[in-house]
């Protein structure tokens, strides 16, 4: 059987943690997409199914919940 070594590291009890602040590409970006979804759901929303759940998908993954196209 093997042996395993740990390393202890000191947690850094004082380190800040990086603010998130907002990037108005990502804003943009997912404005751009939300209104891609609305033009296929008005045009065909049958055969445009498969395009709005690809783009629906993406907007849920890639983007932050703090950023908001509605702003």
């Amino acid at each position: 059987m093997a042996k395993v070594f740990t390393i202890p590291v000191v947690p850094k009890v004082g380190r800040k943690q990086r603010e998130r602040t907002s990037d108005p590409r990502y804003v943009d970006g997912q404005r751009l997409l939300v209104e891609a979804m609305k033009y296929l759901a008005k045009s065909d929303p049958v055969s445009n199914r498969n395009a709005i759940e690809l783009l629906s998908e993406h907007v849920r993954t890639r983007f932050r919940m703090s950023d908001s196209p509605l702003g």
